[in-house]
């Protein structure tokens, strides 16, 4: 079977039909104190309904956006927001904002799944426990509320949304953008969580 694009897989689902499997691996879930793995895929599974809130976690500019999905429509964006803490305010302060921001997209909304995207690579054993705290900081949000939390792989994400795991931001973003019919350009970090909330979508099964 040939390789099908971004699009033309969106555009199956949409219509109920098949769609092939990736090569790539699934998504770490969490649910609770459990951490597990998850198929993704299925040539026979139900199109993704429900509202997905992605999140692109970092400690002074982490990146919101929660869309909307369903069967027979394209994704819509219900909101998003990039939370900015200025580098004076200490890191106890970002946490609590992160948490509270992440609290009132769930509370404003009725949110099905959070997904976010893992941490890969970073520069230093430092950078790696702030990181490590923002995205603690959301995740017990979603863990609070009872949702399940999925974590993706950059690469993961990418391949997801664009076809290709070595895509520029920018393509990235545009992919999403496109995707979404959105007229306005999202900031990067937003584009990013949407961008987890799209690869959520197309490789989540029950």
């Amino acid at each position: 079977m040939a390789r099908m694009n971004v699009r033309q897989m969106w555009a199956a689902k949409l219509a109920g039909g098949a769609v092939p499997a990736p090569k790539a691996g699934g998504p770490s879930r969490v649910t609770g104190a459990s951490v597990g793995t998850q198929a993704v895929f299925s040539l026979q599974r139900a199109p993704f309904s429900g509202a997905v809130l992605g999140i692109d976690p970092s400690l002074r500019g982490t990146g919101l956006a929660l869309i909307e999905f369903s069967p027979t429509k394209q994704p819509v964006l219900l909101r998003c927001r990039t939370l900015k803490i200025p580098a004076s305010r200490p890191m106890s302060y970002a946490l609590g904002e992160i948490h509270r921001a992440v609290a009132t997209f769930l509370n404003d909304f009725q949110v099905k799944h959070v997904a976010l995207e893992q941490t890969i690579y970073v520069q230093n054993f430092q950078t790696a426990q702030i990181l490590g705290a923002a995205r603690g900081a959301a995740i017990s949000a979603a863990a609070l509320a009872g949702l399940d939390i999925f974590e993706y792989a950059p690469l993961r994400v990418k391949q997801a949304v664009t076809g290709a795991g070595r895509a520029s931001k920018e393509q990235m973003a545009r992919t999403v953008m496109s995707m979404l019919g959105h007229g306005a350009v999202l900031a990067s970090d937003e584009a990013d969580a949407a961008g987890v909330a799209l690869c959520h979508a197309f490789t989540w099964r029950e």
